[in-house]
């Protein structure tokens, strides 16, 4: 049986996160504090005892979500076929994969959040879910829509995540609820991710990921851009680079996995919203989700 481990991204954080891992492992327990003199404050503070609200901070968010599901990995010793992650999830893939140290990943996370935060304040952005539209007509409808709104999230058939500028995401919405679909719901996030007004972002961490050293994975990872299984560093670092200003297409990376005989999915981290997601995409494929060992 082939197994792929899958990573989530923001959004998946909850309250508490981590600490059951701290208390239990001495091995999670000395990453975590190697964490916290990495990113230069106790993070762990914040994942174990914070409100949602603190949670919330970008600073905290992305690290917080990347050290849970990394820790996790480790101290269970997983050895996947694939491996895959959900937008900041790739970056949780590719340390468990080898390609990126515990170290690198973490300090390129924390970069990637603070790039993406001041792109947000440079220019306000936000993302809508659209439920019961074919991707086409989604992406036909953003076309016509003047400003930026693109298709940012592939995340399952019936559910698409757009993301642009305030007003172009807003018209858009207004006609796909008159195209037909059965929500249009602009979501409470901070920015226009995986949108072309990430772009000062994607520049940032480009200059942090050239710098940083890749290695040739354990096993294929799927990434975000294009889908397909990549193993070359090379490659690997170029689709990390575009990450931020292209689609998640995840039901693409799913529908491949499962086509290369994929038939285990695990997902490592908070939440279980990839598993509710591979489920829709892949009905016929085992699933389960791990938040602790």
């Amino acid at each position: 049986m082939k197994k792929a481990y899958v990573f989530p991204g923001q959004g998946a954080q909850y309250c508490g996160m981590g600490k059951e891992l701290y208390e239990n492992s001495v091995e999670a327990r000395d990453m975590f504090e190697q964490a916290n003199e990495i990113l230069g404050f106790r993070i762990t503070d914040v994942m174990f005892e914070g409100t949602a609200e603190e949670l919330k901070q970008t600073k905290v968010t992305q690290p917080a979500v990347f050290l849970h599901s990394v820790v996790l990995a480790k101290v269970l010793g997983v050895e996947p076929s694939a491996v895959a992650g959900h937008s900041l999830g790739e970056f949780s893939a590719l340390v468990v994969a080898g390609a990126l140290s515990f170290e690198d990943g973490l300090r390129l996370v924390a970069k990637r959040a603070m790039a993406m935060q001041k792109a947000c304040e440079a220019e306000h952005g936000t993302m809508a879910a659209v439920l019961a539209l074919p991707d086409a007509t989604i992406e036909q409808v953003c076309e016509s829509v003047e400003g930026v709104v693109v298709a940012a999230n592939y995340n399952c058939p019936g559910q698409l995540v757009i993301s642009g500028a305030v007003d172009a995401v807003n018209e858009a919405c207004a006609k796909l609820k008159e195209a037909g679909a059965r929500r249009a719901l602009v979501l409470p996030v901070g920015g226009a991710f995986h949108s072309p007004l990430m772009e000062p972002a994607r520049k940032e961490l480009a200059e942090a990921i050239e710098l940083a050293h890749f290695k040739e994975p354990v096993c294929p990872i799927y990434q975000n851009v294009d889908a397909l299984p990549h193993t070359s560093p090379e490659e690997i670092k170029a689709n990390l680079v575009a990450q931020l200003t292209a689609p998640v297409r995840w039901t693409q990376i799913v529908e491949n996995m499962t086509n290369d005989e994929i038939s285990s999915y695990i997902e490592l981290g908070p939440g279980t919203v990839l598993r509710g997601l591979i489920s829709k995409i892949s009905p016929d494929v085992e699933v389960e989700s791990r938040a602790t060992f």
